[in-house]
């Protein structure tokens, strides 16, 4: 558990950049609003994961799954964010799952490659050199 009321406060670097993202370009925010958004956010954020947390509970589990959050949303009458939050999960799934097939790929590829300069160095058709001179 948070051993202060500010340890549940999500980081101002991450609310400012959500302001920013959210504002057309040159809007100023004072900074009252700035901690009246992020005090706001934090209280959504915990009352979300405890709805949340509540259908996990109910069905016996101790984990919280993304149809725990959609649920809580629901129970929280923001169920109209449910379909675009699913889409941006699946996004979020695909893109991950794409970057790690591509990091095996290249894992692989470079597994072949030393691979194959090892075969050629016992072949002999590589000569190694000894970097002193």
């Amino acid at each position: 558990m948070a051993e202060s009321a500010d340890d549940l406060n999500l980081p101002n670097a991450v609310i400012g950049r959500i302001i920013k993202e959210a504002l057309p370009p040159n809007t100023n925010v004072s900074k009252q609003s700035r901690l009246a958004i992020s005090k706001a956010a934090s209280v959504f954020v915990l009352y979300c994961t405890s709805c949340a947390n509540q259908f996990a509970l109910d069905q016996k589990r101790k984990t919280l799954k993304d149809i725990d959050i959609f649920h809580a949303l629901e129970e929280m009458e923001l169920d109209c964010f449910v379909p675009e939050l699913k889409s941006a999960l699946e996004k979020f799934k695909v893109a991950k799952n794409e970057k790690k097939k591509a990091k095996e790929a290249a894992n692989q590829s470079e597994t072949v490659h030393v691979e194959a300069m090892d075969e050629s160095i016992k072949n002999g058709e590589v000569e190694v050199v000894n970097g002193d001179h």
